[in-house]
């Protein structure tokens, strides 16, 4: 029995079944080729929703998704490194818009963009329930950070299409999800 209740917090913990409805699979990750969920995210206050369907549609957006406004990672190199390169990506690669989301409020996220002086060239929303995350399938528990968060990852949505994603392997890294690294693939 001991062996069997372990196995089952395993499965549990890997986020493939829920313990209480086996026959019940959890969405996989979002994959090149799908279209991208239609979720509401938030733009620097609570009244100002963002559908992320809308957004995408008829353009060509970089996403990139963060597990926190202010973290070290996301404040030193993720973040700036979009708002360094937004010019040339847009430019170069046809990029009409440059997204971040992160599970925080809208108010942090807009002071975080004021900060790293973001405006006009990256886009910060907010995601305070995860509900995009979860949409995606990117969440990760990171209970120092408050619990459920985001990934770390970078993505290309072309008229609400994943055309190219990158999700950092550990989850939280700073490699494949990077400015430098969009389009190349």
């Amino acid at each position: 029995m001991k062996k069997v209740c372990n196995f089952l917090r395993c499965i549990s913990s890997t986020n493939i079944y829920s313990v209480r409805d086996f026959s019940r699979t959890v969405a996989a990750m979002v994959k090149v080729g799908d279209k991208l969920p239609s979720v509401d995210l938030f733009e620097d206050s609570p009244a100002n929703k963002i559908n992320s369907s809308e957004l995408t549609s008829s353009k060509r957006v970089i996403i990139f998704g963060v597990p926190g406004a202010y973290t070290p990672g996301c404040s030193k190199t993720h973040l700036p490194g979009y708002v360094a390169n937004a010019d040339a990506l847009k430019k170069e690669q046809g990029i009409d818009e440059i997204v971040c989301v992160s599970v925080n409020d809208p108010f942090v996220m807009s002071a975080w963009g004021k900060e790293h002086n973001a405006t006009g060239k990256v886009r910060l929303l907010a995601d305070p329930a995860a509900a995009f995350a979860k949409a995606l399938d990117v969440t990760i528990d990171l209970p120092p950070l408050g619990g459920v968060r985001s990934k770390r990852y970078s993505m290309v949505v072309e008229n609400c299409e994943v055309k190219e994603l990158n999700v950092e392997p550990d989850g939280t890294g700073l490699s494949c999800s990077l400015a430098q690294n969009i389009g190349k693939k």
